[in-house]
């Protein structure tokens, strides 16, 4: 109950954030503004609207994710406000969870805002709606819970500031890491072992990357996307479990 407390108070608060709200507009103008790009286009524009539109929705929350998340804790700590929610009695992981759910759900209420949009522009230009799609929305959900993750990890112990660079470096390399260990494979044992190093240690976030799926008609099984959402929920569970650990630790005198 706690943790659902903190959740939808934390939910609230987003609600209130002029960044949210900008982000979203954006968002959905991006997703509009398709249906004009692909009129420069030759061939199917109407590949172009999915490629973009998807797109629009995975940058934009990952966005949210990133600018928000990392104020979950920084804020709190800056207004001194932890100085009293670590006096009652409310566990700090139980306050970290809390925070974590919260913004959950504001990029769930957020990406289903987005992929309404998608919806209608999709429907408005008479593209057919395939199943690919929603499985292709479901992914992009949960790489937000990773880097949602990543964000809350780095500002339990560090700034603002450097936590929004070391999220940001974590998103890009993520979407790398294949290219990583193929590129280890060519030099020395060492550097070979610092890039197999980085390439298990960082999510591979392109995993949950199927828009070339839903713009070609490929399929996915329901095997393998169980998998990768299973691949997803260990390594945000993972990143959880090693914030809140850091975080109890923390002396905030």
């Amino acid at each position: 109950m706690k943790i659902l407390a903190i959740a939808l108070n934390t939910f609230r608060e987003n609600l209130r954030d002029k960044l949210l709200y900008n982000l979203l507009v954006f968002a959905l103008l991006m997703i509009g503004s398709s249906v004009l790009l692909s009129r420069l286009t030759l061939g199917e524009f109407h590949r172009l609207i999915l490629d973009l539109g998807l797109g629009s929705i995975n940058f934009f929350g990952v966005l949210i994710a990133i600018f928000v998340g990392i104020g979950l804790v920084s804020k709190e700590i800056e207004k001194k406000t932890i100085y009293t929610i670590v006096s009652k009695p409310v566990a700090r992981y139980q306050f970290l969870l809390g925070k974590y759910a919260g913004l959950t759900i504001t990029l769930f209420v957020n990406t289903v805002v987005m992929a309404l949009g998608l919806l209608v522009v999709l429907y408005a230009q008479t593209i057919p709606i395939e199943g690919m799609l929603f499985k292709a929305l479901a992914l992009i959900f949960v790489e937000f819970m990773v880097i949602t993750a990543v964000a809350l990890l780095f500002s339990t112990f560090t700034s603002a500031t450097l936590s929004a660079i070391f999220t940001l470096a974590v998103y890009v390399i993520g979407h790398l890491t294949a290219d990583l260990k193929v590129f280890g494979a060519k030099m020395d044992d060492l550097n070979r072992g610092i890039l197999n190093g980085i390439y298990y240690l960082l999510p591979n976030l392109e995993r949950f990357n199927l828009k070339g799926h839903v713009v070609h008609h490929l399929e996915i099984g329901a095997a393998d996307l169980m998998l990768i959402v299973a691949y997803g929920a260990t390594y945000t569970a993972a990143l959880l479990f090693t914030a809140s650990l850091i975080f109890h630790r923390r002396d905030f005198r």
